[in-house]
């Protein structure tokens, strides 16, 4: 057993050796495949150690396209011009990559190349093949994802190599990169299933020295390809969220600059695992608008906005704004569904149908509202009248969808509210069963609210 000085933690510690096994570990005793994966605890709880800078990276035209129908020219560059306007120079959202194979996918990187924005800076993925670099080459580009999975599933099951094969061909490929100039991201595909200290970290420190010979960065993506990651502390390799980011700084000696979580949602865990990935050493988390992506999909961008909000205390001068802009334009110009309640995005995200929760609305929206939806996403908060509305419901609705304030406020003890009420409760009890829709609401307003038609009306003008 080799012991090193560790300049991060300024002690001597072991030195993880890599391991070439003649059988794959596929770590049968936490994934039985047959059944329901385990979550097994070692009660190791590493210190958690926040960048100085935290990132967000985007691959809305890589993973984010492969789970839809491939994006237009013209819809990428949109979304592109909406991510940069959402950033807003901060820098926040630092990058966002594309596929480069198609000639779909090369127009729309010469399309967001040509606006010259700063940021998000254009990035590319690549297969793990030399003859691929001429691709990024070509476009001037500076850095690209390389595929280098690191799990034993894949170097034995999908590669047919052996882990000493399998280094030796990614070794070559981050060296061709170097020597062509470009910056490598090597994307560890699958590393919550992967041998951490027999086969990550030895490799890992292998590319650290590559850096250093090169005198470039060489970027690591770790990549819960099956969002089997787990953020509670105490839980065992290869699934702590905090041991994987742990250790790549502090044993692997990848700076927290260089370092990136790649996660997905397959249990409910993306944003959880993203957020724990900056707490404990990752200055860059990959996400994806709205979070589509492979299979459940990858973390949303929009909610790891949210989370570097909560965490800084400020946005930086990102537009939140803007997140309202990106659901509206998936929505109306790509026909896409956005689930009602997805927060921050779906339509219902901010609604509320209960009479009780209407009525808090009434008295103070910040009750019963999560934040100043208004002021911070350009969106109010939404009252959905049923048949549980109540009066509170329906002079909420009033004053949420005519925008009225102070004197002008309806209130439910009006008995124009108690009219509308009335006929409300007649529907349901003629066997309606969906929600009063907004263009009915209006009518009833119209019967008995008139002067708040023209109110919109002006307001609108």
């Amino acid at each position: 057993m080799n012991v090193k000085f560790n300049k991060n933690s300024r002690m001597m510690e072991i030195e993880y050796q890599f391991r070439d096994v003649p059988e794959a570990n596929l770590f049968r005793n936490i994934y039985p495949y047959n059944e329901v994966p385990r979550i097994v605890f070692n009660h190791r709880v590493v210190p958690m150690n926040i960048p100085e800078r935290l990132y967000i990276t985007d691959t809305t035209f890589r993973d984010g396209q492969q789970s839809r129908s491939p994006y237009t020219v013209e819809e990428i560059s949109r979304l592109y011009d909406l991510l940069h306007k959402l950033d807003n120079g901060s820098g926040v959202i630092r990058q966002s990559e594309f596929f480069v194979y198609s000639k779909v996918d090369r127009a729309a990187v010469t399309a967001c190349l040509e606006k010259g924005y700063d940021f998000p800076q254009v990035t590319t993925w690549i297969r793990a093949h030399k003859n691929d670099f001429q691709l990024v080459k070509d476009f001037g580009i500076k850095e690209t994802g390389i595929l280098v999975s690191c799990s034993d599933y894949h170097i034995f099951k999908k590669l047919k190599m052996t882990r000493s094969q399998a280094m030796e061909q990614y070794l070559s490929i981050v060296t061709a990169a170097l020597e062509a100039g470009i910056v490598p991201r090597c994307h560890l595909e699958d590393i919550t299933r992967a041998d951490f200290y027999g086969f990550v970290l030895p490799f890992v420190n292998k590319l650290m020295e590559l850096a250093r010979e090169a005198g470039m960065p060489v970027k690591i993506r770790a990549c819960d390809t099956l969002g089997l990651g787990v953020s509670i502390p105490g839980v065992a390799l290869p699934r702590s969220v905090p041991q994987i980011i742990y250790g790549l700084v502090n044993y692997g000696e990848v700076p927290s600059e260089w370092l990136e979580w790649h996660g997905h949602n397959d249990f409910y865990r993306a944003v959880s695992n993203s957020t724990a990935a900056w707490l404990y050493g990752a200055a860059n988390i990959n996400t994806s608008l709205l979070g589509i992506g492979e299979r459940t999909g990858n973390t949303p961008l929009e909610a790891m906005v949210m989370e570097y909000v909560q965490l800084r205390g400020t946005s930086d001068g990102m537009d939140l704004r803007v997140i309202t802009e990106i659901a509206e334009y998936f929505e109306n110009e790509l026909n896409y569904e956005i689930p009602p309640r997805t927060p921050f995005v779906g339509r219902a995200f901010n609604a509320t149908r209960a009479g009780i929760h209407a009525d808090g609305l009434l008295k103070d929206e910040e009750i019963y509202n999560i934040f100043d939806t208004t002021k911070i996403l350009g969106r109010p908060p939404v009252v959905v009248i049923d048949a549980h509305s109540g009066l509170a419901g329906i002079a909420a609705w009033l004053n949420n969808y005519f925008l009225l304030k102070g004197e002008q406020l309806v209130d439910k003890k009006d008995p124009r509210v108690a009219k509308i009420k009335a006929w409300i409760d007649q529907e349901y009890e003629n066997g309606r069963v969906t929600v009063i829709g907004d263009s009915e609401m209006e009518w009833q307003a119209k019967l008995h609210f008139p002067e708040l038609l023209s109110l919109r009306q002006s307001r609108v003008e």
